[in-house]
């Protein structure tokens, strides 16, 4: 049933027969869809002949476009408790937001492609197991908890695990073997829109992404901003990304960073966060000699696309998400385990304990030096890799 180990992360199970038709569920953002990207290549690497089909979110669709890639087609998913959120109402999910008649549309439009195969590669299961089910897939595969549905193949779900491992497991009892991914490649028009960002004059271009989606997972404006004024002080150029709600953020960054530095390396700080579509991002991420940031989608695309990276890790999040190897890539990592101000436990927030309700950072105790230190490094390997 199985193969020898060594020919993946977990073990490899006999293939299903006469797949042409693979849907895999992957809700959530940018993050998110890069965690996938590995089993994603593994099973069109075992599966050929198939087309895959990823359920997923706008940012999902606007990556898979704009980018080469495993994915033949991105379908939107209805909003849907526990898969895709609309609209929240502070923590809690919107009852409001359902909208039954679309998730009927929706599994209609679904069965009747006949699906051979059907991937589950988002959270535990307890909502995403019966979605998936309604697909009417032949075949299905993914990951459980105890008090989820299990499917035909279930792998146990446990939090903390990496996140590309955990997807990669669930490809191999879908019968794929782990294979080298290759870099996600921008459209060459892309990488033609971005390329009047690049400054010649300067020795390397840095990307910093100062944003994350969860408040206790950002260093501090300052400490980015010391960084970007030591980078800038050495020679490179510096551009700040994020999305239109990080303006201020990116902007906060860059003044903090001017302030530190004579009137001749000024204009090599500067914000370009809410300018750059998906697609335009990942083209610049593409051409950055290294990327800071902290533990967030940018980030991940960065690592996605090739590109060097420096993270910066509360150690809950560096289980699931930090990159593995670290002759491209550099973790620095927080130990905080309590809240700041109250004290509570947080490496069981969101899943056996509810938040505490503050969002004081978990990582501003990392030192600024030691970051900075990693980016040159980083930049002379780049440099090096580049020729």
């Amino acid at each position: 049933m199985g193969v020898p180990a060594g020919t993946g992360i977990g073990p490899v199970l006999e293939k299903f027969g006469g797949v042409k038709r693979i849907a895999v569920l992957r809700g959530g953002g940018l993050g998110d869809l890069i965690y996938t990207y590995p089993a994603l290549h593994a099973l069109k690497a075992a599966y050929p002949d198939a087309t895959i089909t990823l359920l997923g979110t706008p940012v999902h669709a606007a990556v898979a476009g704009a980018t080469s890639g495993p994915v033949d087609d991105v379908v939107m998913l209805p909003v849907a408790r526990g898969v895709h959120d609309g609209p929240r109402n502070g923590e809690r999910f919107d009852d409001d937001a359902e909208d039954v008649a679309a998730q009927e549309e929706f599994f209609e439009a679904m069965r009747a492609k006949a699906l051979d195969l059907a991937v589950q590669m988002h959270g535990g299961g307890r909502f995403s197991n019966p979605f998936l089910l309604k697909l009417g897939a032949r075949h299905t595969v993914g990951t459980r908890t105890k008090d989820a549905r299990p499917l035909e193949r279930n792998l146990d779900y446990v939090y903390y695990q990496n996140e590309p491992d955990r997807w990669l497991e669930v490809a191999g009892l879908a019968g794929a073997p782990t294979v080298m991914s290759p870099p996600l490649r921008p459209r060459p028009d892309y990488r033609q829109e971005v390329a009047g960002l690049r400054d010649q004059t300067r020795s390397a271009l840095v990307v910093i992404h100062p944003g994350a989606t969860d408040p206790r997972r950002r260093w501090p404006a300052s400490n980015f901003a010391e960084a970007a004024a030591s980078l800038a002080a050495e020679g490179a150029q510096v551009l700040v990304v994020g999305d239109r709600s990080e303006k201020a953020l990116a902007q906060e960054v860059v003044e903090l960073a001017v302030r530190r530095l004579p009137a001749t390396d000024r204009q090599a700080v500067r914000s370009v966060a809410g300018e750059l579509d998906i697609g335009e991002l990942a083209a610049l991420l593409a051409e950055a000699t290294v990327m800071l940031a902290s533990d967030s989608g940018p980030r991940h695309l960065a690592q996605a696309v090739g590109t060097p990276t420096v993270g910066i890790y509360w150690v809950g999040n560096a289980f699931n998400a930090a990159p593995r190897g670290r002759s491209l890539h550099r973790v620095h990592m927080s130990w905080v385990t309590h809240c700041p101000r109250c004290g509570s436990d947080v490496t069981q927030v969101g899943w056996t304990a509810p938040h505490c309700g503050h969002d004081d950072t978990l990582i501003k105790g990392i030192a600024v030096a030691d970051v900075v230190q990693d980016v040159l490094d980083l930049t002379a390997t780049s440099l090096l890799l580049r020729g």
